[in-house]
C-alpha cells in the first residue's frame, strides 16, 4: 500500500475506533470513551515526531498511544495545552496581610 492510499484511506475516518479497528489493535471501548480525543491527539503527535512511513509505522503509533491512556489518565499525560495552563495556574496565592486573619 502507497503513502498516498494509507493518507486517503485515513482521512475517511472520523473516530477513534474507525483508527483502531483499521489498525486492527483490540481496545476497551471504556478507556476509548473517555479518552477518545486524547488517544488522537496523542497519535498524531507520535506520528510528528517519528518518521513514519508505512501501515505498520502508523499502527505502532496509534497502540503507544492508545496504551498512554489505558496505563495513565488525561490529566498525567496532559496532551492539550489546557492542562498545562491548568496546572501553571493552581499555584495559590494568600496576601501576607491575610495571614492569621479569621474567614
Amino acid at each position: 500500500m502507497s503513502t498516498t492510499t494509507l493518507h486517503q484511506e485515513l482521512a475517511e475516518m472520523t473516530s477513534a475506533e474507525d483508527f483502531l479497528d483499521y489498525f486492527e489493535i483490540a481496545f476497551d471501548p471504556q478507556v476509548v470513551e473517555v479518552n477518545r480525543l486524547h488517544i488522537l491527539q496523542r497519535f498524531h503527535d507520535y506520528l510528528r515526531h517519528t518518521n513514519a512511513q508505512d501501515r505498520t509505522d502508523y499502527a505502532r503509533c496509534l497502540r503507544r498511544a492508545y496504551q498512554d491512556f489505558v496505563d495513565s489518565d488525561a490529566l498525567t499525560e496532559k496532551v492539550f495545552k489546557v492542562f498545562h495552563r491548568q496546572a501553571a495556574t493552581r499555584e495559590t496565592r494568600i496576601p501576607l496581610a491575610n495571614i492569621g486573619r479569621s474567614a
